[in-house]
């Protein structure tokens, strides 16, 4: 596993960043994508065990939350989106479809959209709930805290289970920015 073990994540931030202008690479955030865009998404989120599939629909309704794109020319290379769930009356929004060219990664791109992706809901509940030790890692270098689910209120755990985003806490871990962190066990 080729974790970052340099802990100075504006450093790393900042080499993504550079990269991403050397190779003539935009990072935008959007909030409309064209039909064909989305349907190669979702085709590619059926075909990739790692991301879980999302309906053209769902994915509409995610853009609406905002999504970061690694584009170049007419092409895109990379994006993560924010689903938004809505437990008793709050939204929170979850970190959610991430993926990167295989051709870019190995470059920190991912960890950059997952950075702009938190930055844009530090005021806002954002969680991520991730499968494998390096999501977990980048998680902690942005500053997200690893929260088990005998920390959270009942309440947020019986909304997840009514979700569908209840997992087994031996392959998947919750992680929550500092103002979820700050209300999760109080959540009700």
């Amino acid at each position: 596993m080729d974790f970052i073990l340099n802990t100075d994540i504006k450093s790393v931030i900042s080499d993504a960043e550079a990269y991403c202008l050397e190779e003539g690479i935009d990072v935008q955030l959007v909030y409309k994508l064209p039909e064909d865009v989305l349907e190669t998404i979702s085709e590619r989120s059926k075909a990739l065990p790692a991301l879980y599939f999302v309906p053209v629909a769902l994915l509409r309704r995610r853009l609406k939350n905002g999504c970061f794109i690694l584009k170049k020319g007419d092409a895109i290379h990379g994006h993560i989106f924010a689903h938004e769930h809505h437990v008793k009356g709050h939204s929170v929004f979850e970190r959610s479809s991430l993926w990167v060219n295989r051709d870019y990664r190995n470059y920190n791109l991912g960890l950059l959209l997952m950075s702009r992706m938190t930055e844009l809901y530090t005021e806002s509940f954002l969680i991520s709930i991730a499968q494998t030790p390096k999501v977990h890692h980048y998680n902690e270098l942005l500053g997200m805290t690893h929260v088990a689910l005998a920390e959270m209120s009942a309440v947020l755990v019986e909304e997840l289970e009514k979700l569908g985003k209840l997992r087994d806490e031996l392959n998947y871990r919750y992680y929550v920015n500092a103002c979820f962190e700050s209300q999760i066990r109080g959540l009700k």
